[in-house]
């Protein structure tokens, strides 16, 4: 059995790090083990114009360690300046633009709900190549929570690729068969899908049974059992289109714990000892480097990390249950399964 693993270091496309003493509290968590990461511009009032992106990219390099290297990203609202957009791109300020559906997860207020008014700015971004991140769900009230990922693919996503012809795409935290099976059917190279490492781990029976648990509850929610191991599958594949985005969403306990908690899981502290283990669980140690390291910059045709991480099997690690901010504690996702992989840098 390998007891010993190096790989190069990891990056993660699908990072919330909030603002203030949240972000200073999380941030160690990231830079620990990643290089970079793609970080999510859904702030209140969120991070929509270039003169914002840079404000808040310099607020987390302040409070950084020096090494690590935030992506910055646009929240594309109905009245984003296309213009705007591609001069941020050409500055090298952002890497990625963010499509919230309206009402979809945590602060998307103030996201897209009639597509045709951000046609402008799809197309500009499908000139230059710069990417779309979409958040894949209907919000549509007739529609089950459930089935708001298929829907999406049907109703949204495919007809704006169609229309839009090289507009690079990112399915992130997908959490269906569904919505892995639409990004196989695509070899043109114009879109890749992000994988949590929560939703690789429960299924909503996770969520539900025995009591609800709110440490579970993440938007787009967990999905059936057949569902958790499709992504299994891709994750563990070695498929480039396929890689890491953890999606870890700090908030603090009384918000995760009230009448009406909020959506997200923290998996920053644990991940790669995690996925380490779900990869170890399906024999496919080997391509965990793809999923966590090689397959994002390819598609976000960056280099790889110069550097790397050495993960050791031993004794059962412990991490911490809870990570204190001067706004309260937020609680670390806990797999649920006991974590051998300590991560060194």
């Amino acid at each position: 059995m390998t007891q010993i693993l190096t790989l190069r270091r990891p990056d993660d496309w699908h990072l919330h790090l909030r603002d203030g003493a949240m972000l200073a509290a999380v941030l160690p968590e990231t830079t620990r083990h990643f290089g970079r990461a793609i970080i999510m511009p859904n702030l209140v009032p969120p991070v929509v114009t270039s003169a914002q992106a840079a404000a808040y990219r310099a607020r987390i390099l302040a409070a950084g360690d020096g090494r690590f290297e935030p992506l910055m990203t646009l929240y594309l609202t109905e009245e984003s300046d296309p213009e705007d957009i591609a001069a941020a791109h050409a500055s090298g300020l952002i890497t990625a633009v963010k499509l919230y559906p309206a009402g979809a997860t945590t602060n998307s207020s103030s996201g897209v709900a009639n597509f045709d008014n951000v046609r402008a700015c799809l197309e500009k971004m499908a000139e230059i190549g710069l990417p779309l991140c979409v958040h894949g769900e209907v919000v549509d009230a007739d529609v089950d929570i459930f089935d708001r990922e298929a829907v999406f693919i049907d109703r949204v996503l495919d007809p704006i690729r169609r229309a839009t012809p090289g507009l690079r795409v990112v399915m992130e935290h997908i959490t269906t068969s569904d919505g892995v099976d639409y990004v196989k059917s695509s070899d043109s190279g114009d879109l890749g899908a992000t994988i949590t490492t929560h939703h690789l781990v429960i299924n909503r029976n996770h969520i539900l049974v025995g009591g609800i648990k709110p440490h579970y509850y993440c938007l787009p929610v967990a999905k059936r059992e057949s569902h958790r191991l499709a992504l299994r599958v891709a994750a563990t594949s070695g498929d480039a289109r396929f890689f890491l985005g953890t999606d870890s969403a700090p908030h603090t306990d009384p918000n995760k714990e009230s009448a009406c908690g909020c959506a997200g899981c923290f998996t920053a502290t644990n991940t790669m000892s995690i996925l380490a283990e779900v990869f170890e669980q399906d024999g496919a140690l080997e391509r965990l480097e793809a999923f966590t390291s090689r397959n994002g910059p390819a598609f976000y045709r960056l280099p790889v990390n110069e550097d790397s991480i050495t993960l050791s099997r031993g004794e059962a690690v412990i991490y911490p249950d809870k990570i204190e901010t001067e706004d309260g504690a937020v609680t670390v996702f806990d797999p649920g399964f006991p974590l051998h992989w300590r991560v060194s840098n």
